[in-house]
């Protein structure tokens, strides 16, 4: 049957409409695409974040997390959103700053993102809390980079480099990188030219005051001075974490803990100029496992009561450890003229190769421009326990108890110890002095059996 000339019409209008139509819903599609495109940092750190509702308990002290069956979303905040060039080149300090602020102030979960791929240049930056957010978390996936100019540091705090203080519930995480670019501190520092005047330099990462704590699965490398440092904080897991820079650089210990309680370590690689770990005054309940350092200075329980200064540490547990070329492997170090105590401490299940001094307790340690004076008042170091420690050294004395003739160490046990001389050719020995220990299970060296020493 023909067509009516109304119906020619129709079908006339509806053939040239569908190519605009067609059009149309592609722009839209095309549209769609780059909003997903710019939204995909915030949905990466929303993935990085907690997204279910945590409902935390207290178990001696301790938080609990047990996920709840809800989901609450995360507020995102991208570096990029407000700001920021992440060229390396460009200083993004206040970018970040701004970008932490309208997290911090979000009634919800938030989640503060460092985009990967990017490097994004640094200056001095404090983080700081309390937090209207019930939980915050720093996701790094690109490179937080440190300015190389030392001029961007002021007398007033040269200290410090990103900050996080007074921030309960934090996490900081993302598999991305935080370079301190250490070099140019180095090369001015007074341990590498004795000319040079003794000058403070920046901590890369510092936690302060802050409950809840975890951080993990991050790179920390080239740090100006400590790579990473913990104080006055409660509730804190470090996992995960590649700490690096060079073994002639000066000061950089790995990870520093000092005035905090209910800490574990776990799971990092440390490679440093200076102490993997150094445990200092006011640190309780510290548990670390699996931990791999050298090069560096060892696994340090100080320094203690320098400046006459009183120190407390007690409840420190090293378990697992692996070191390589290390100057130092566990140890415990004071000052003479410190008071206080360095008590119930155990370095367990430790393997090392090349050590300098696998075991050693210093209690006449100095580490100033000119002498310490000998005085008699000294830190108590008393029940600590030397346990499965097995590898090599390269110096003769592979346990050295060297303690304060006024304040002699205590308790010291050492069990099933299995120390040689690298290369095999002599066997190691051991000094003692002013120490009161017992030997358990099998002991090589024997110890103590040079200098005064009492069993």
């Amino acid at each position: 049957m023909a067509a009516t000339p109304t119906a020619k019409m129709q079908l006339r209008v509806l053939f040239m409409a569908a190519p605009v139509l067609a059009l149309t819903l592609l722009s839209v599609s095309a549209a769609a695409s780059s909003i997903v495109g710019s939204a995909a940092d915030d949905a990466a750190t929303a993935a990085a974040a907690t997204i279910t509702t945590t409902t935390s308990t207290t178990i001696r002290g301790r938080r609990s997390l047990a996920a709840s069956s809800s989901s609450q979303s995360v507020s995102s905040f991208s570096l990029d959103r407000y700001g920021a060039r992440g060229d390396g080149k460009h200083d993004d300090t206040q970018a970040l700053a701004k970008a932490w602020s309208a997290a911090c102030a979000s009634s919800q979960p938030a989640a503060v993102l460092v985009p990967g791929g990017k490097r994004y240049l640094l200056k001095l930056v404090t983080l700081a809390g309390p937090c209207k957010s019930p939980s915050v978390t720093f996701t790094v996936k690109g490179t937080l980079v440190a300015s190389p100019n030392r001029a961007d540091w002021s007398d007033a705090d040269r200290r410090h480099w990103i900050v996080f203080r007074g921030v309960d519930g934090l996490t900081v995480n993302g598999g991305g990188a935080i370079d301190g670019s250490g070099e140019t501190w180095w090369e001015n520092s007074c341990k590498t030219n004795k000319a040079l005047p003794c000058k403070e330099a920046p901590t890369a990462l510092s936690f302060h005051y802050c409950t809840g704590l975890r951080v993990q699965d991050l790179s920390i490398v080239n740090s100006q001075q400590i790579h990473m440092s913990v104080e006055d904080c409660t509730d804190v897991q470090l996992t995960g974490l590649s700490i690096t820079a060079p073994g002639t650089s000066p000061n950089t210990d790995g990870i520093h803990i000092t005035r905090s309680q209910d800490l574990q370590v776990t799971n990092c690689k440390i490679k440093t100029g200076d102490d993997c770990l150094s445990i200092e005054s006011g640190t309780h309940s510290l548990h670390v496992s699996q931990v791999v350092c050298g090069p560096g200075h060892g696994i340090s329980i100080g320094s203690l009561g320098d400046d006459n200064s009183r120190a407390e540490v007690s409840g420190i547990t090293v378990d697992t450890v692996q070191l390589t070329g290390t100057t130092n492997g566990a140890r415990i170090k004071t000052y003479q003229g410190g008071s206080g105590y360095a008590r119930d401490i155990t370095f367990q299940n430790m393997v090392m190769s090349g050590v300098q001094n696998p075991i050693i307790i210093d209690q006449d340690y100095c580490d100033k421009a000119t002498p310490c004076e000998a005085q008699a008042s000294a830190v108590q170091v008393s029940n600590v326990v030397f346990k499965n420690i097995r590898g090599t050294t390269t110096t003769k004395d592979a346990i050295r108890l060297d303690c304060s003739k006024t304040v002699p160490c205590t308790g010291i046990t050492l069990q099933n110890i299995d120390l040689k001389m690298q290369g095999g050719n002599d066997a190691a020995g051991s000094t003692c002095q002013n120490a009161k220990w017992t030997k358990s299970g099998t002991s090589h060296p024997s110890p103590c059996r040079r200098k005064s020493a009492t069993a």
